[in-house]
């Protein structure tokens, strides 16, 4: 994103009512990288470089590198995606056509959605239950809303997201998308077939 696509998002979010912070510095995002083993996508570093949201709902990045209480917070939004997938294993009768024939045993599903779920490319909370994956490291990753195996578009890259969950519209300065740049490894799946 360029710094006019940048400022433009942090000034509708304003409007919008969402709080601001200083930016998060490129220390910050390597500890916070570290910290919760993940990378952060190119557009979304530079949005959190140019003003973190620190409003409700949002996940503030900084205060989880010295509050125990936020690290746990972020921490269980990850386990939201894995928690959500074998609540549907077991109660909802999902089950993924990749991962090979179901098993009988609840246990050895419960064993295989987890290996699985380790290796698919995590997804990074951004706000409430809305997240955008970490890889592939490139601009342009649809945002995700995930509640257990429901998940859709919630955006086609990060602006439209932002336009979506707090109804603006974006300037000229945007590519009008309609459908993702990216396809994202059993993510995309999950939208388009389940």
């Amino acid at each position: 994103m360029t710094t006019q696509q940048l400022k433009e998002l942090v000034e509708n979010l304003r409007t919008k009512g969402v709080q601001f912070d200083d930016g998060l510095t490129e220390q910050e995002i390597l500890q916070v990288e570290r910290k919760f083993g993940f990378n952060f996508p190119p557009d979304l570093k530079q949005f959190l470089k140019t003003s973190l949201p620190i409003s409700k709902d949002f996940y503030n990045w900084r205060k989880a590198l010295t509050s125990k209480d936020e690290a746990e917070r972020i921490n269980s939004t990850f386990a939201w995606t894995l928690d959500g997938m074998l609540f549907d294993i077991e109660n909802n009768d999902y089950w993924f056509e990749g991962w090979g024939q179901k098993p009988k045993s609840l246990q050895e599903q419960f064993d295989i959605a987890r290996r699985h779920h380790q290796i698919y490319p995590t997804l990074i909370p951004i706000f409430s239950h809305r997240y955008i994956p970490s890889d592939p490291n490139a601009e342009g990753n649809p945002v995700f809303s995930v509640h257990q195996m429901d998940i859709i578009y919630y955006g086609y890259d990060l602006a439209t997201y932002f336009a979506n969950e707090f109804h603006f519209d974006l300037s000229d300065k945007f590519e009008p998308l309609d459908k993702p740049k990216n396809k994202i490894e059993f993510w995309t799946w999950c939208v388009e077939n389940y």
